[in-house]
């Protein structure tokens, strides 16, 4: 293994932990933001603005994970050759993370929008979705060797 690789791995890994930490964090101030009181306005515009700059870092942290998880399978050729499923289906909770990302930008439009119908109880339960992704992903790596 070249250092290079090793580098852009522990790029990756670094830059996919921190990209969720805000996927964990966003959907948490979304259950704050629904339990505002219509009346406290400086309360809520705190929390907007605290969404809204986790959100700017976070998609600049899925960039770089993604560019390094690229760099990974295009230039040093991780997951190519037979028995490599577990890279097409981590491929495909890798997309749904990034469909998770993007429903919590529009999921902050509707808070900024004063247009926002869902309960603080709902995005309790949107906020477990980044969990079980994230975990999904771990498990697949780590059981990489026995899936093929």
């Amino acid at each position: 293994m070249s250092n290079a690789y090793l580098w852009v791995k522990a790029l990756h890994i670094i830059f996919v932990a921190s990209w969720f930490a805000g996927l964990f964090y966003l959907p948490r101030l979304f259950v704050n933001l629904a339990m505002v009181p219509s009346d406290s306005h400086a309360e809520r515009e705190r929390l907007l603005l605290m969404a809204r700059k986790l959100y700017r870092f976070s998609n600049m942290l899925m960039t770089l994970a993604l560019t390094f998880g690229l760099l990974l399978w295009l230039y040093f050729g991780m997951g190519k050759g037979p028995g490599q499923i577990w890279l097409h289906l981590k491929l495909i909770l890798v997309i749904g993370v990034v469909g998770y990302h993007h429903v919590c930008r529009k999921l902050l439009r509707e808070f900024e929008a004063l247009s926002n119908r869902r309960s603080h109880k709902w995005f309790r339960v949107f906020n477990e979705v980044s969990v079980l992704l994230f975990a999904a992903i771990v498990f697949l790596v780590v059981l990489k060797p026995t899936i093929g």
